[in-house]
């Protein structure tokens, strides 16, 4: 049985499991009742707004309702596996997203004063709706992903500022990471972190988080108590670089003129 065939299936029996017509489940999803008949019988595949609103509805993770047959008995997977698991971004928490009336997915705005809150109420739609969000018509942003801003704070990623906001990209595969790039991590413990990110080579189940500033050490986070990673793509700022007049490119290289100047006659003094 293929993925697509898999998702049809689990759909048809999370559906049947809690005594619901296509109709009754396509209106608590917000999708119309031809859309449930074309996902059970393979003839479409959900986008992933749709299948988060299915996952988030039916109470398991987005990886769950893509790979393991619901009607099949759960059994305990061994510690290699669920290390796996963490690796690849599977063990996730249902990521909600807010749409608009032509049902297109908006960019959620995550502001500082949010982010305690976010790393409890994001997999809520009803948190997640009351935050900020608005549509970015721009080239480099794809109609297919999850696009998200976190306002960063601290002093940790200079040059980038606390208090700009970091365009991200959802991260649905966390093996496809690359190494050594800047990306929003939402954490157990630490909450919304901006860090450069750098995998275990022994692929314990870890990974280590740098900052640009080299004031901060760099330190190790366990992938079990990741939520979610977010690319940075770009940053938006309300803190304008000031004008420095006495110390540009074009002085600088007047400056090294004159000391050229300053040593070429001093050696001729000299002889």
């Amino acid at each position: 049985m293929s993925k697509m065939e898999s998702i049809g299936e689990n759909i048809r029996h999370l559906r049947k499991s809690k005594g619901l017509t296509q109709g009754e489940l396509a209106q608590k999803i917000g999708v119309n009742r031809a859309m449930i008949g074309s996902y059970e019988e393979n003839r479409a595949v959900p986008k992933l707004s749709v299948l988060q609103n299915l996952a988030n509805y039916f109470s398991i993770t987005i990886d769950e309702m893509i790979n393991k047959k619901q009607w099949e008995p759960s059994n305990t997977e061994p510690y290699e596996t669920q290390i796996s698991t963490y690796a690849k971004g599977k063990n996730l928490r249902i990521l909600s997203t807010v749409v608009n009336q032509e049902n297109k997915e908006l960019i959620t705005t995550v502001p500082v004063q949010a982010a305690a809150g976010y790393t409890k109420g994001y997999a809520d739609p009803n948190f997640v709706e009351e935050l900020p969000h608005f549509s970015l018509p721009l080239v480099e942003l794809s109609k297919e992903k999850t696009y998200r801003v976190f306002q960063i704070k601290g002093d940790s990623m200079e040059p980038v500022k606390s208090g700009s906001y970091i365009i991200c990209e959802y991260v649905t595969n966390w093996e496809n990471i690359y190494e050594g790039k800047p990306y929003i991590i939402i954490t157990k413990d630490e909450g919304i972190v901006y860090k450069r990110i750098f995998k275990d080579p022994n692929h314990s189940g870890q990974i280590m988080l740098k900052s640009d500033n080299p004031d901060y050490e760099p330190y190790e986070i366990k992938l079990e108590g990741v939520f979610e990673i977010w690319k940075a793509l770009g940053y938006i700022s309300f803190d304008l670089p000031k004008k420095t007049d006495d110390l540009n490119l074009s002085h600088l290289h007047d400056m090294i003129i004159d000391l050229k100047k300053e040593v070429e006659s001093l050696k001729n003094n000299t002889k």
